[in-house]
């Protein structure tokens, strides 16, 4: 999934509960594995060394020539999640889009620990990137980017039409 997509069903899970900041960061974390279980499709990273034998092995953001052009691109993709999810959850009331922007950094946060497991690799990063690894979808559709961003968009649709349903309600 793309950052925008973690970060705008995060704010959605969180603004399911506003009241509760701690539950909605628990609900925004959360639901990055929950979609990560759908196939789905990942823009190219050059500097992402992978080891096709054993994923714990994999260097995320190998610091060469391609690194510069990759945080840009994930950097963006990042900003442009917060922006969108603050913009779909701005409400009338405060704490329901505090709760968003909590909720979308929390929907980001376990692809920014994966970077912090390939530098620093002991626990609790080891068991954290196993069940990362081992609850992503098997399959993925890296080589049909228009099904699978049209995935993603459909995800967000249902999870932003979810939240506003229970927001309103």
């Amino acid at each position: 999934m793309t950052l925008t997509a973690h970060a705008i069903v995060g704010a959605a899970a969180a603004s399911l509960t506003p009241g509760h900041p701690i539950l909605g960061f628990c609900f925004g974390f959360a639901s990055h594995f929950l979609i990560d279980t759908i196939p789905h499709w990942h823009y190219p990273l050059p500097s992402v060394a992978k080891d096709k034998n054993n994923h714990l092995n994999d260097d995320v953001l190998v610091f060469d020539k391609n690194f510069p052009l990759d945080l840009l691109k994930m950097g963006a993709d990042n900003l442009l999640g917060i922006i969108l999810a603050l913009v779909f959850f701005q409400v009338r009331y405060p704490y329901v889009f505090s709760a968003a922007f909590i909720g979308a950094i929390a929907g980001v946060l376990p692809d920014a620990l994966q970077f912090v497991y390939t530098k620093w690799r002991h626990e609790p990063m080891i068991s954290l990137q196993r069940f990362h690894l081992r609850i992503h979808a098997k399959r993925d559709l890296d080589d049909q980017p228009a099904r699978g961003v049209a995935y993603q968009v459909l995800i967000i649709a249902i999870s932003i039409a979810i939240a506003k349903y229970y927001i309103l309600w």
